[in-house]
């Protein structure tokens, strides 16, 4: 059964929260511990994994609509900007509290906070050697950054990554 929710439809792009851009191929209702629900079905394209998210829960868990092109150059401005928390929280916090805290940080599913984590982190590399988890979620989140971009900007995913590759050595 599928049916048309307020909020996505099927066909539409979404961002789901650490796992990225995916489209909404239906909405579907199924009886979960005997009580009807609606769902989201949702294919992200990166992993090809398929996720039943709560109609009733999307916001709560983060699924939002693929950001606005006027949201670019604001995502470009945190990633160029060099001063903020870099001088006194990263020097001063051990490596598995700043990882805790980038972890919540792209669980919201805001870009600007994506954006946050891959500056902080690409920032943090040129100082000092990150930790094992620091350099797989640098590369989570500037992962998930280049491909909403790529889609934003209806860009090949090389040539954002070059680009933000060009932004992040300034």
């Amino acid at each position: 059964m599928k049916y048309e929710v307020t909020g996505f439809k099927a066909g539409d792009l979404a961002v789901y929260p650490a796992h990225g851009v995916g489209i909404v191929e239906s909405i579907e209702c199924c009886e979960v511990s005997g009580e009807n629900q609606t769902f989201y079905i949702l294919k992200v394209f990166d992993s090809e994994a398929t996720i039943m998210v709560p109609v009733k829960n999307a916001t709560t868990v983060g699924l939002r609509k693929v950001m606005k092109k006027s949201m670019v150059p604001k995502v470009y401005a945190i990633l160029k900007d060099r001063k903020g928390k870099k001088d006194c929280l990263l020097e001063n916090q051990t490596w598995n509290r700043r990882y805790r805290e980038y972890t919540d940080k792209i669980k919201t599913g805001c870009v600007m906070e994506l954006a946050t984590v891959l500056r902080d982190l690409y920032l943090l590399k040129h100082d000092k050697e990150l930790s094992f988890g620091e350099r797989r979620m640098l590369d989570t989140a500037k992962n998930l950054l280049v491909k909403e971009l790529s889609i934003v900007k209806n860009k090949e995913v090389e040539k954002v990554e070059e680009e933000l590759n060009r932004i992040m050595k300034k």
